[in-house]
């Protein structure tokens, strides 16, 4: 897997269908074949990076 953000394949399992890239810093989940893309903010919350990019960059092919 390649990480959409920044194209690094330096990407950690952190949980069922989450990713984590070590690169940029960027959590990831996996539905459906879709990947949806969150920064960690410095209170923890998630915020949506998914309208950055096209469907077809977070289409992951298995």
């Amino acid at each position: 897997m390649q990480c959409p953000n920044c194209k690094s394949k330096d990407i950690g399992k952190i949980g069922t269908n989450q990713y984590y890239c070590w690169n940029c810093f960027v959590e990831m989940s996996l539905q459906k074949g879709m990947l949806s893309l969150h920064q960690v903010e410095e209170d923890g919350s998630l915020s949506s990076l998914d309208d950055l990019f096209d469907d077809e960059d977070l289409h992951v092919g298995m």
